[in-house]
């Protein structure tokens, strides 16, 4: 009796069964399964099946190639020299004016022309024409005795004429031979993704100068007179294209003077210039 009840009920429940079996819904793709977090204890994945993890890592790195690809391309590291100057000549007028006068502020009109033997090192020759004219810092000063014994001093600017010969700084011409190292070649960012390369050198070399010194004989005011110096500065170059630069540097001139009161003596004079230069060739070397 209980065998039949018991086959009885099984036949009952065989078509609830079947039905909820077919009701479940088919798997859905590996691609198509949403991302889960991870488990403490995960089962391993079939072979031949890649998880969600490394589908989702390799997206992250598509993507930052994709977004850093333009960049590299826009944003260039310094890995070689736009300008290259090894074999070339360098012609750069140049105007420059002197600092720091106590009587005579030069203005100097000149240019350089220099060869490069090699990427950092040149050597090169410089000459210039001076206007001196009267400093703005200069004065004369009398001291008139008084009637009632007092010393009284009277200041007033200084004529050209007044200063011709006399005072030291009276430069008219200069030239002579420079050597050139540039260690450091580098860019500046500007605007965004405008970038402007640069190089730093240093220069030292030999000047011949011609000046305005007390005169020989009575009848004239000043004479011309030669003397030898030497030259130490730094410098920058911009470049604004691969054959044109903007050049600008600042030097001080020592050399040995004729003074009215003294036999000679050693004097110093600062100066700013600026100039364009040109390379020749225009066209780059051949590497």
């Amino acid at each position: 009796m209980m065998r039949a009840l018991r086959l009885l009920m099984a036949l009952c429940l065989l078509p609830l069964a079947a039905r909820a079996q077919d009701a479940q819904p088919a798997p859905a793709p590996a691609a198509d399964k949403p991302k889960s977090k991870p488990s403490s204890d995960p089962a391993p994945a079939p072979s031949g099946a890649s998880t969600s993890q490394e589908t989702e890592a390799g997206d992250v790195s598509e993507v930052d190639k994709d977004a850093l690809g333009p960049l590299r391309e826009r944003i260039r590291p310094v890995s070689g020299h736009l300008f290259l100057k090894k074999g070339r000549f360098e012609l750069s007028p140049s105007a420059t004016i002197s600092l720091r006068d106590a009587f005579f502020r030069k203005y100097i009109l000149g240019a350089t022309f220099t060869f490069f033997p090699s990427e950092t090192f040149g050597i090169g020759l410089r000459a210039g024409y001076s206007i001196p004219t009267v400093s703005g810092a200069a004065q004369i000063c009398n001291f008139t005795d008084g009637d009632d014994g007092n010393v009284t001093r009277g200041c007033s600017a200084p004529t050209f004429e007044a200063l011709d010969g006399r005072a030291p700084g009276q430069l008219t011409l200069m030239a002579g031979v420079d050597a050139q190292w540039a260690p450091i070649y580098g860019k500046i960012s500007l605007l965004a993704e405008k970038f402007v390369h640069f190089d730093m050198y240093g220069v030292l070399g030999a000047t011949a100068i011609q000046y305005k010194g007390p005169p020989d004989s009575a009848d004239v005011r000043s004479t011309a007179r030669i003397t030898a110096g030497g030259n130490v500065g730094i410098g920058f170059r911009f470049f604004l294209n691969r054959y044109m630069t903007l050049r600008t540097e600042v030097r001080d001139l020592v050399y040995v003077e004729k003074a009215e009161s003294s036999d000679n003596s050693l004097r110093n004079q600062l100066m700013f210039e600026l100039g364009f230069s040109f390379f020749l060739p225009t066209a780059l070397p051949e590497s």
